[in-house]
């Protein structure tokens, strides 16, 4: 049954918190629509290993973004805000309530703050970039940063090498930092914040690190293993965004015979655990006046 009050509601948390278990119980409840916003989930070849929603969630209430781009399609926050625009109308058009969800806390803040319009970076500069920074170690790549664009230098930690080659690319395309492209054309948010409903679902970290693990342990009995061996088949270039899927650089390098599979899983759940302490202090910083149901 749908409510005719539907609106926009924004789910977010950490990795395995079970905000997906929230999100499908809101959508059917309050007749609206589950709309992904994790980044690794937008793979169709990573089903398994990203974690999404299973078929039977999928068919049980509407499921949308959720592996609609293949892995050979470098994915930004930019392009997740093109595709979300026309589901949100939508979704406000068939009086549903708009259910979005997921751990990519970019997205969410894009989402009611707005995101500058840089250009398409031209695949001639991107190659030749690449090319160049090959062989440089991420320290003295961010130095030569400093010193052609001391500006964004000065926003980006000097271990973050895909901001700095984000970096790179803006300003051997444009002549402009990426501070002065937000400054200067910013699109404005698609949702207004002070007319949504927000929740933080973030269990105790005994439990969360629980289901991390018990996460990481039924993902190489169901299918994990296999969907790793079909990504590494394409033969991407290991700095595209979804070869960066934790899980995929294990389960390849298990494949290969450099790690057991109890090494690969007990790597996984390292790095889960990681990212989950990097989305808490996301968190922490940008989302303090979330409530918690």
């Amino acid at each position: 049954m749908r409510q005719s009050g539907a609106g926009v509601v924004l789910i977010a948390g950490p990795t395995a918190s079970g905000k997906s278990r929230l999100a499908l119980e809101l959508a059917a409840t309050r007749g609206g629509v589950v709309i992904n916003a994790d980044s690794m989930q937008v793979y169709r070849e990573l089903r398994i290993i990203s974690a999404r929603p299973s078929a039977e969630d999928e068919a049980a209430v509407p499921h949308l973004l959720y592996g609609h781009v293949g892995a050979a399609t470098r994915y930004s926050v930019g392009t997740w805000l093109a595709d979300i625009a026309p589901v949100l109308a939508d979704a406000k058009r068939e009086g549903r309530v708009a259910i979005v969800v997921g751990g990519t806390g970019l997205y969410f803040k894009a989402l009611t703050e707005g995101l500058a319009s840089v250009p398409p970076i031209p695949a001639d500069v991107r190659l030749a970039i690449a090319r160049r920074i090959a062989e440089v170690e991420t320290g003295e790549l961010h130095a030569r940063l400093a010193g052609e664009n001391a500006e964004d230098a000065a926003a980006i930690r000097p271990t973050d090498r895909s901001r700095i080659v984000r970096a790179m690319e803006v300003f051997a395309t444009t002549g402009l930092s990426l501070a002065a492209w937000k400054r200067a054309d910013a699109q404005p948010p698609l949702v207004d914040p002070q007319t949504l409903e927000r929740l933080l679902v973030i269990p105790e970290q005994a439990e969360l690190h629980r289901r991390i693990a018990a996460r990481a342990e039924a993902m190489v009995h169901h299918g994990s293993i296999e969907e790793a061996r079909a990504l590494g088949s394409l033969g991407l270039d290991p700095a595209q965004p979804a070869m960066k899927a934790i899980g995929v650089r294990e389960l390849l390098a298990h494949l290969a015979g450099k790690l057991s599979l109890d090494e690969a899983v007990a790597a996984i759940k390292t790095e889960t655990r990681r990212y989950a302490k990097r989305q808490m202090t996301w968190i922490r910083n940008q989302m303090a006046d979330w409530p918690r149901p």
